[in-house]
């Protein structure tokens, strides 16, 4: 099972904790943790990083993260479409 962190922005202070626990984090110009790679508020965990994803979690003052399984690896994650005939 691949798993990622969630970053709520609007919950997060950039105290930058999570950001010294993990590579995988970066900080922004205000202190703010994002993926390394620049990408958006769901970074990727890898398996051997885990334990310090699960660290990171419950360490948060803000409660502003939370690990969750990858949409890309569990289709039944992955919403559901529904067509509607225009009428």
């Amino acid at each position: 099972m691949t798993q990622s962190l969630h970053i709520d922005w609007t919950a997060c202070r950039g105290r930058g904790l999570c950001t010294e626990l993990l590579d995988s984090l970066d900080r922004d110009e205000w202190g703010y943790p994002l993926a390394a790679d620049g990408t958006g508020s769901d970074v990727p965990v890898a398996r051997r990083d885990l334990a310090a994803a699960r660290e990171a979690v419950a360490l948060c003052p803000l409660q502003a993260l939370s690990l969750r399984r990858r949409a890309d690896t569990d289709p039944a994650a992955a919403p559901r479409q529904t067509h509607r005939s225009a009428r």
